[in-house]
């Protein structure tokens, strides 16, 4: 595009086109030597240990006597398109079937306790996996009424925990996110119903 003897000066062609000067003379570096044994010996770290992020990347060469900071692993890492693969969390995948249903206590004053519990399950990641946590809360005074902890997503903790919060008064709402609708003298509501 920019000519060196064509009829405009460098200057004014490349004002031009919006390049600066001295890009004009820039030519690509490409990694250097110790960069590509780097990426070489990261490729063969990746294949063998795919969990490995660049924390771990970064460990190994170190002790093969390599200087390599985790900033320049990371970036190397994107150069290469190298990702850690590991086992996430499947928590909130809704079917496909499941249809969408009103909030219910949209508009709804909570003033008292008593009056509204929620109840939600989480993830806890921990080195080999995740762990479960389910608890129950009182809205008005945001007091935890009862907890479990799972390494399982089973029904069987959520029912204990329920029923652990159960054993010491009942709400008049109940509002969870699932489909287990516990039935109770109370008015009972949950997000998913009618």
């Amino acid at each position: 595009m920019i000519e060196r003897d064509g009829p405009l000066s460098l200057s004014r062609q490349c004002a031009l086109l919006a390049v600066s000067r001295s890009s004009r003379y820039y030519r690509p570096r490409g990694e250097s030597a110790e960069n590509l044994a780097l990426m070489r010996r990261m490729d063969e770290l990746h294949m063998a240990y795919p969990f490995y992020g660049s924390r771990q990347l970064m460990r190994h060469p170190r002790r093969e006597g390599a200087t390599a900071g985790r900033h320049r692993i990371r970036r190397l890492m994107r150069l290469m398109g190298v990702e850690a693969t590991y086992r996430r969390p499947r928590t909130s995948v809704a079917s496909p079937e499941h249809r969408v249903f009103p909030y219910l206590l949209r508009g709804l004053a909570i003033s008292r306790a008593d009056h509204v519990w929620c109840a939600d399950i989480t993830y806890v990641p921990v080195t080999q996996g995740f762990f479960y946590l389910v608890a129950v809360m009182d809205w008005a005074s945001r007091h935890v009424l009862a907890w479990r902890l799972s390494n399982t997503m089973d029904a069987s903790f959520c029912v204990e925990a329920l029923d652990d919060a159960l054993g010491w008064r009942a709400p008049e709402i109940l509002n969870t996110d699932s489909e287990y609708v516990r039935a109770g003298s109370p008015r009972w509501f949950d997000s998913n119903t009618d």
